[in-house]
């Protein structure tokens, strides 16, 4: 048997996690990916198949405000920055969906920074 990569060991849990998170309009999906230099941060409506709400280190318009500071703080900020733009759209509850990473480090800021910017979950 060939040996497992890191990409589909994630992949594998993050399937396993998908079996009990499931976001309706009422409490949508809100769903963290991390790349190596950045963090994608979504909220989903699963029964729509829509994407309510989105925030990424890579917006034009917030790389000033994150340049300077760790990725842990922008996890952070990015959460803050979601949960703000989810409240706009009317979206107080989120169900929390680590995408297969463990809770720790930039999935736990982003997490944080959501529940200080105002979603409950």
């Amino acid at each position: 048997m060939a040996k497992e990569t890191r990409a589909k060991a994630r992949k594998r849990r993050h399937h396993r996690v998908r079996r009990k998170v499931f976001g309706t309009a009422a409490r949508p999906r809100l769903n963290v990916f991390r790349s190596l230099t950045n963090i994608y941060v979504q909220v989903i409506d699963d029964q729509a198949g829509h994407t309510l709400v989105s925030a990424s280190t890579l917006e034009s318009d917030l790389q000033e405000s994150l340049a300077d500071k760790l990725k842990v703080e922008q996890a952070k900020e990015i959460g803050r920055i979601v949960a703000a733009r989810a409240m706009a759209a009317g979206i107080e509850r989120v169900v929390f969906d680590r995408g297969g990473y463990r809770y720790h480090g930039r999935v736990k800021a982003v997490a944080d920074g959501s529940r200080e910017g105002g979603l409950v979950f």
